[in-house]
């Protein structure tokens, strides 16, 4: 989804945005890096940033929201829970949507969340009780359970869809295949829970993979998230996976109605799920009456989370009382009834023995650390990202310094700060490069930016990194062209820029080592169907600093041809809803380099489509449109026409297409075999539900 050298651009956008005030020009960036650290935390399980400087991004972004001078994007972080679908498994709704958790790292923290409690529920002086338990580090996981059998498992989703895992939770011996959830008066249960890996266990495995001559998994968390997407239950099964569970989070009898209520207290429930044969993370004393004593808990487990069997990051706050937590309710991110206290960072000392300077796709150019390797929260460092020369300078940094290091939430290596009262007099100063590492073109940096830029576009090391871009998923989408192709083909001196890579020698090519015929024409049919892609996908391959999927879409829809942008102005531009000036001098910057101009004819030459495809243009609402404003979500088997067609006609007619039930959904259309979205479309009652005949004749 992300290619290496986006992913840089993102990181180096997130480090930036952390050290500053954003403006609204800045807001679509935002969005987008916000949207690519949730797909490393829950697609990729492999996070970049610590959950602290997530949840101050995510505050950032809730900021520009609120001042009602931007237009809210759909894509954006605040408009859903954290995404972790992919396309190899089924995907099923959850009976309650399982919501992310807001973060609290201090006391102070948790005596604010304390009166917000007590402002939601009215009991000002009053005790109320907290549950307090430990955040396992791992997969989250759904069980279902009907009439006392497990029918369903899902991983977390998008918050309201997740993947069917139910064969995978099955192989995992904590997971009851059945439980007598009837003898309280249960039908139908829903479950959260964690599916982690004991220490000892994931340490022993690692030394069998060693021996085998396998990869070893870099840590509990991501061997145990992997294991829950294991095409093979046997494969899951060998990774020694436990589950516990932390949560009823919804519970009915056989009329549907709602049993959670009788149960009174998360306690109580608990007790009952521990009764029924669950795996719980319990300890004793885990339920208070003040914030204070919970504070005093949660230090507890961070004091002793060492001890304890399995990978915790933190402790989790709870209010008890299930009445209490009805009238505090959630928000589309997090219930307002729960919070999680986040464990401090695990810490290293190392040497700064030297420094890489790399250089990105936009010309950016990133000093990253070489310390002696030093194992830190289940993993070696050898490199630590410095960001820019402001951080260098900042932290005093030097070569040969000692430096205190962490990974912030047990993720990204971070330089803390350097022990200047143990230099020798051997450590040297870190003079910043003038010239570009590649091209040696003299650096360029403007005043409202941290880094320094090489401006040359024929700057090699720019080039293959743009390149490299190019072909991948995020953009042009070239099957089979992967990294070290590029790199290959660059060093052999095929591909100078983006346009060689459609004017291969495919013959030579074939001649290579590791080439067969096979391999050279899928390659070649890759990159002829690449050539039919969308203008937008060109746009957003080009790797022009600050435009990325969502602008390119928006300004592909206004213009016929690629070459249209060579005069438009700046107004042009921000006449676009979520175009700002950044992204206008951006763009008019890259289409006024003569040599652009060229590649981009180069790639006309060679059959890259430039145009904007009369399928791509954008729908024409109906003047008086019957739909305006409404949102609509069709789900079931359709008999008069395609799901695409009626999401199209239904687009014409001014609704905006959703993929979930929620409060925000106004129009839910079934057709045959209606499922999951049906019920919960009824049980919230707010949801006009049509046939497709009834949609047919509405729109009509």
């Amino acid at each position: 989804m992300y290619n290496k050298s986006l992913q840089k651009t993102l990181f180096d956008l997130s480090k930036e945005f952390l050290q500053k005030d954003m403006s609204n020009n800045e807001y679509q960036d935002l969005v987008n890096v916000l949207n690519f650290h949730e797909w490393k935390y829950y697609v990729d399980n492999d996070p970049l940033i610590s959950d602290k400087e997530y949840d101050t991004l995510y505050e950032k972004l809730v900021a520009l929201e609120n001042q009602n001078e931007v237009a809210v994007l759909p894509n954006s972080p605040s408009q859903r829970v954290s995404s972790d679908l992919s396309s190899q498994f089924e995907t099923v709704t959850h009976w309650n949507p399982m919501l992310s958790l807001a973060n609290s790292y201090n006391l102070e923290d948790l005596g604010e969340f304390d009166k917000q409690i007590r402002k939601l529920t009215n009991l000002e002086d009053k005790k109320i009780a907290y549950f307090v338990e430990p955040k396992l580090d791992g997969g989250s996981v759904s069980l279902v359970y009907e009439n006392d059998i497990l029918v369903r498992s899902a991983t977390r989703g998008n918050g309201n869809e997740g993947e069917n895992i139910t064969a995978n939770a099955k192989a995992i011996s904590s997971v009851p295949l059945s439980a007598k959830f009837s003898d309280h008066g249960i039908f139908r249960a829903e479950l959260r829970g964690e599916a982690v890996i004991e220490k000892s266990f994931f340490t022993r495995k690692n030394k069998e993979r060693e021996k085998e001559g396998l990869v070893v998994f870099a840590n509990p968390r991501n061997a145990a998230t992997g294991g829950l997407r294991m095409k093979n239950p046997n494969d899951t099964k060998e990774r020694g996976l436990d589950l516990f569970v932390f949560q009823l989070a919804y519970a009915v009898d056989k009329n549907g109605e709602d049993v959670l209520s009788s149960l009174e207290s998360h306690s109580n429930a608990m007790i009952i799920l521990e009764s029924l044969g669950f795996k719980i993370p319990k300890k004793e004393n885990q339920l208070t009456d003040t914030i204070e004593a919970a504070f005093e808990l949660c230090k507890d487990w961070e004091i002793n989370r060492e001890n304890y069997n399995y990978e915790i990051d933190g402790a989790v706050v709870k209010v008890n009382d299930f009445d209490l937590q009805k009238k505090c309710g959630s928000t589309q991110h997090h219930p307002r009834w729960a919070i999680a206290f986040k464990f401090k960072a695990k810490q290293a000392t190392t040497t700064l023995s030297d420094i890489e300077y790399q250089v990105g796709k936009t010309g950016a150019i990133t000093p990253v650390a070489k310390v002696d390797p030093v194992h830190l929260a289940g993993v070696t460092v050898s490199s630590i990202s410095l960001h820019n020369e402001e951080f260098i300078m900042q932290k005093d940094l030097r070569l040969g310094d000692k430096v205190l290091i962490e990974r912030a939430g047990d993720v990204i290596p971070y330089i803390v700060k350097s022990f200047p009262e143990l230099r020798d007099g051997s450590q040297k100063k870190i003079d910043f490069p003038k010239h570009c590492p590649s091209c040696n073109t003299t650096l360029e940096k403007s005043d409202d930016q941290a880094a320094w830029r090489c401006q040359n576009l024929q700057c090699d090391a720019q080039n293959l990194q743009r390149i490299i871009y190019h072909v991948s998923k995020e953009a042009m989408n070239i099957d089979g062209f992967g990294k070290s192709y590029v790199e290959k083909f660059f060093d052999l001196g095929w591909i100078k820029d983006i346009s060689d890579v459609y004017n291969l020698d495919y013959e030579k090519i074939g001649e290579l080592e590791g080439f067969g015929q096979k391999s050279v024409d899928n390659l070649k049919s890759a990159i002829e169907k690449a050539k039919g892609n969308p203008l937008n996908k060109l746009l957003n391959s080009l790797s022009i600093h600050h435009l990325g999927k969502k602008a390119s879409k928006l300004i592909a829809q206004q213009i016929n041809s690629v070459f249209d942008l060579v005069e438009w102005t700046e107004e042009n531009f921000t006449e676009i809803k979520d175009i700002g000036p950044v992204v206008a001098e951006n763009v008019m910057w890259y289409f006024n380099q003569e040599s652009n101009i060229d590649m981009l004819n180069r790639l006309n030459e060679y059959g890259v489509n430039v145009l904007q495809l009369e399928a791509d243009k954008p729908k024409v609402v109906k003047e008086g449109a019957v739909l305006s404003g409404k949102t609509i979500l069709f789900t079931g088997t359709l008999q008069k026409m395609g799901r695409k067609e009626a999401q199209s006609l239904a687009e014409e007619n001014g609704a905006r297409n959703i993929s979930a039930v929620s409060s925000k959904l106004n129009i839910l259309v079934v057709g045959e075999k209606a499922g999951s979205k049906l019920k919960k479309a009824q049980a919230l009652g707010t949801v006009d539900i049509l046939t497709e005949d009834e949609f047919i004749t509405l729109i009509s």
